[in-house]
C-alpha cells in the first residue's frame, strides 16, 4: 500500500493526478476526494443559505404597519437564521478539518460522507469515517499514514470532531425542559474554536510555555491562526453567493407571472402591460442581483491575492456570508416600496444595514490578512504594494456607500427610496471606474506631496547668509 503514498504531495500541489497515478488508484479501488468535497461544499452552502426563506416569507399585509410586533417577529427569525447559519458553517469547518486527515476515498467512505450530509449533526457518521480511514492507512494524509503514532492521532481527531456534535445533542436534550441552556450550548458550538484558543492562551500565561510532546499531532487542531483550505473556503463562499442570487428570482417566478386570462381581459392581450404592474419587483431583483454579484466580485478579488486563510479570516468570512444570505430579505423589503410606501424608510434602513455588514466583514477580512501579510497575501497586495490601494478602495466601496445611504435617510427621510435606488445605480458605475479613480487620486496625492516638499537647494540657499564663510 506504500505505492500510492509516494507521489501524494504532488497531488496536493497540482490538483490533478498523473495518468499512472489514476491507474494505480483505480486498481486500488480508491480515488481522490476533490469532487466529493466540491459536492459537500455545495450541499452545505445550500443548507446554510435556504435558512433565510422563513424570514423572507414573513407575511406582512399592505394594511399592517411596520410596528414593534412585526419588528420583534423579524428580529427573532433573523436571530434564528444567523444561529443556524453559523452552526452549519461550524459543521462545514469540521468537515474541512476532517478531510485534511483523510486524503483519499473509496466507495464505502463516499457513502459514509453522503450519510454525513444527510444528518448534518455529523455525530455517528463522522466517527465512522475516522475509524474507517484509520483502518486503511492508504486513505489517510501521507504525513499521518507514515506516523508512528497513528492511534494517538485517531484519538485526538475523534475527540475534536465529536466535540461539536455532542454539544448539539446536549442542546437538543436541554431544549425539552430548559431552553436557555440549549441556547448557551449552541453558542458554545459556534465559538468553541475560539474558546479553546483562549483557554490555551490563559494556560500558557499562568503555567508558562510548555514544550510539545514528541508525538505531537498538530496537523488537526482548532488553533486560530491555523491555515484553512483556501480552495474549500472559496468553494463554500461561491456556493452561498450562487444560491443567494438564485433565491432572488423565486418570488418573481411564483407571484409575478401574469395569468393568460388576466392578460387577455385586463390588459387586452398586452404582455408588456401586464408585466409592467410588477415593475418594482423586477427593478428590486436587478438591483439586488447586482449587489450580490458585486459583493462576490469583491470577495473573488480578495482571494486572488490571498495565499492562505487563517481561522480568524474564516470567521470573518462566515459572518460576511451570513449577511449575504440575508440579501433576499433586503430584496423583499425594497420590492415592497410600492405596496407599503409608509414603511419604505424602515425597509431602506434594514436593506442598508444588511449590505453594510455583508461588506464590512469583507473589509475586516482584508485587514486581518494585512496583519499577517507575509504569510497570507501575495507580495503585490501587501501594505505598500501596487494593488494595496486598489483593493482597499474596492472593499471599502460598499460599506461607505451603504453607511452614507443610511445616514442620509436620517436627514432626508422623505427621499429614502430615491436615495437607496441612487446608491444601487451609483455603486456599479463606481466599480467600473474604480481603477481609474484610484489612479487619479494617487496621482493627485503624489503631486500635492511634491508641491509641499521644498526644492533640493532651496533650504540651503535660504540659510546661506546666516552661515559663516568657509575658510
Amino acid at each position: 500500500m506504500s505505492g500510492p503514498q509516494t507521489p501524494e504531495p504532488a497531488l496536493d500541489v497540482q490538483g490533478d493526478s498523473p495518468m499512472s497515478m489514476r491507474n494505480e488508484d483505480a486498481a486500488d479501488g480508491t480515488q481522490h476526494s476533490h469532487r466529493m468535497l466540491n459536492f459537500s461544499d455545495a450541499l452545505l452552502s445550500i443548507i446554510a443559505t435556504v435558512m433565510i426563506l422563513p424570514v423572507t416569507h414573513t407575511e406582512i399585509s399592505p394594511e399592517q404597519q411596520f410596528d414593534k410586533s412585526i419588528q420583534k417577529l423579524l428580529a427573532t427569525r433573523i436571530a434564528v437564521y444567523l444561529m443556524t447559519f453559523l452552526i452549519v458553517t461550524v459543521a462545514w469547518a469540521a468537515h474541512t478539518r476532517l478531510f485534511q486527515v483523510v486524503g483519499k476515498i473509496d466507495d464505502t467512505l463516499a457513502l459514509l460522507n453522503l450519510a454525513c450530509m444527510m444528518t448534518i449533526t455529523f455525530l455517528p457518521f463522522t466517527a465512522l469515517i475516522v475509524v474507517y480511514a484509520f483502518r486503511f492507512p492508504h486513505l489517510l494524509n501521507p504525513q499521518i499514514a507514515r506516523s508512528a503514532h497513528r492511534a494517538l492521532c485517531r484519538q485526538h481527531v475523534l475527540c475534536i470532531v465529536l466535540r461539536g456534535p455532542a454539544l448539539c445533542f446536549a442542546a437538543a436534550g436541554f431544549s425539552l425542559f430548559f431552553y436557555p441552556a440549549s441556547y448557551l450550548l449552541m453558542a458554545t458550538v459556534i465559538f468553541l474554536p475560539y474558546v479553546s484558543k483562549a483557554a490555551s492562551w490563559c494556560r500558557g500565561r499562568l503555567m508558562g510555555p510548555q514544550e510539545p510532546p514528541a508525538h505531537s499531532v498538530e496537523v488537526f487542531t482548532f488553533h486560530l491562526q491555523e491555515p484553512l483550505s483556501k480552495e474549500r473556503v472559496e468553494a463554500f463562499s461561491d456556493g452561498v453567493y450562487a444560491i443567494v442570487a438564485t433565491l432572488l428570482i423565486l418570488d418573481i417566478c411564483e407571484n409575478n407571472v401574469p395569468d393568460p386570462k388576466d392578460v387577455a381581459e385586463r390588459f387586452h392581450g398586452s404582455l408588456v402591460a401586464a408585466l409592467s404592474v410588477s415593475g418594482p419587483h423586477f427593478l428590486a431583483y436587478f438591483g439586488s442581483f447586482a449587489t450580490v454579484g458585486l459583493l462576490w466580485f469583491a470577495h473573488h478579488s480578495l482571494f486572488l491575492h490571498v495565499r492562505k486563510a487563517t481561522q480568524s479570516m474564516g470567521l470573518l468570512n462566515t459572518l460576511s456570508l451570513a449577511f449575504v444570505g440575508g440579501l433576499p430579505l433586503a430584496y423583499q423589503q425594497t420590492s415592497a416600496f410600492a405596496r407599503r410606501p409608509r414603511d419604505e424608510l424602515e425597509s431602506v434602513r434594514v436593506s442598508c444595514a444588511i449590505i453594510f455588514f455583508a461588506s464590512v466583514f469583507q473589509l475586516a477580512m482584508w485587514t486581518a490578512a494585512l496583519l499577517h501579510g507575509a504569510d497570507t497575501l501575495q507580495p503585490a497586495a501587501r501594505f505598500g504594494g501596487r494593488e494595496h490601494a486598489f483593493m482597499l478602495a474596492k472593499l471599502a466601496l460598499y460599506p461607505c456607500a451603504s453607511l452614507l445611504a443610511f445616514i442620509s435617510t436620517c436627514f432626508l427621510s422623505r427621499f429614502s427610496a430615491a436615495i437607496f435606488h441612487l446608491t444601487q445605480i451609483a455603486v456599479p458605475l463606481a466599480f467600473l471606474l474604480l481603477r481609474l479613480l484610484v489612479r487619479l487620486a494617487l496621482g493627485l496625492l503624489h503631486m500635492l506631496r511634491g508641491l509641499a516638499r521644498p526644492a533640493p537647494g532651496a533650504e540651503d540657499a535660504s540659510r546661506a547668509p546666516l552661515l559663516p564663510a568657509p575658510c
